[in-house]
């Protein structure tokens, strides 16, 4: 059973829950996202696995996920690179946040979620349960694509760019 961890506003852990549950009851949980670049200072972006529970086939950051216990955010965006994009590489946190995104199917993303960035530029070995595609991308594309087929974009990743953007354009 994957469980998230329960945080509040402050990011102190004041529980555990259910991962479904938790997005049932639109609870603030503790994840992360992570943003590969290569030299080119190109983004990978990943589409979404067309089995997934939400956001099946939509474009985002290239993984995200939820810290198990005891794990810091580093090792988490880590093992979720490995186990989504099939590579790891060096990460470091650059900011962190709160959003709340509801989905069409009832659920509701409430993150205290740490953006981590990293580089790489090698081919990715895609799980085929987690991501459909990939693709490298500038982020004056992505910004200039999301404005034209916001559909085309998981909810969160709209949200995390914006701010994301602004912050490594300072």
């Amino acid at each position: 059973m994957d469980q998230v961890i329960l945080v509040n506003e402050q990011d102190q852990q004041i529980g555990v829950m259910e991962k479904i549950e938790a997005h049932e009851k639109a609870l603030l949980h503790r994840a992360f996202s992570v943003f590969i670049f290569n030299d080119k200072g190109e983004l990978m972006l990943q589409q979404r696995a067309a089995d997934k529970y939400h956001s099946p086939l939509l474009w985002t950051n290239t993984c995200c996920s939820h810290q198990k216990q005891g794990e810091s955010n580093i090792d988490a965006g880590k093992r979720r690179l490995q186990e989504e994009m099939g590579f790891t590489t060096e990460l470091k946190e650059v900011c962190s946040f709160i959003y709340k995104a509801p989905f069409d199917n009832g659920l509701t993303e409430h993150e205290f979620d740490h953006v981590l960035i990293g580089n790489y530029n090698k081919e990715p070995k895609l799980n085929p349960d987690e991501a459909h595609a990939y693709k490298w991308i500038s982020l004056e594309e992505v910004k200039a694509d999301m404005k034209k087929s916001p559909e085309q974009y998981t909810a969160w990743f709209l949200i995390i760019f914006e701010k994301f953007y602004d912050f490594i354009h300072q």
